[in-house]
């Protein structure tokens, strides 16, 4: 039989609880990003949340993941370039792969184009996508790597 949390532990709202439970305990903004990009499907961009669900039901569960979803998008929009790189970094320095590797996959694979909300408008988009470009570019330099270029 499941266990489910008391409702006593619970916060009023899905989207309290998410924050709470979930997003508050994630270091990074572009880490929240990418949780809650990972929670929609691929193919049908419905947002999926089992253990919410059971306990808010399927449209308030989508709602918050939606809203979440929106909200730390614009937060990351509105942080200045440097806190960007800052923050992308210890996000890259928290995954098990080295950085370069990662930052050469994502060059090539433009995973981060899954991160955008679906509500996102076409100019977020094209910042957010300028942006992380240039974040790219930026986390790649390597010493030695700079004055390869120049040549």
């Amino acid at each position: 039989m499941p266990r489910f949390r008391q409702r006593a532990m619970l916060e009023r709202s899905a989207t309290a609880d998410l924050f709470k439970n979930t997003l508050s305990r994630i270091p990074t903004a572009f880490g929240r990003l990418c949780y809650l990009a990972s929670l929609r499907d691929p193919n049908s961009g419905i947002y999926r949340h089992h253990g919410m669900i059971s306990i808010f039901g399927r449209d308030e569960t989508r709602r918050a993941l939606a809203q979440s979803h929106c909200d730390i998008f614009q937060a990351w929009l509105n942080m200045p370039l440097e806190e960007k790189t800052e923050d992308l970094r210890a996000y890259l320095y928290g995954l098990d792969e080295p950085p370069p590797v990662v930052l050469d996959h994502w060059a090539k694979a433009e995973f981060y184009r899954s991160c955008l909300p679906d509500s996102v408008r076409e100019g977020e988009r094209e910042l957010f996508l300028r942006e992380f470009e240039i974040l790219l570019e930026v986390l790649s330099c390597r010493p030695g790597k700079v004055e390869e270029r120049k040549a």
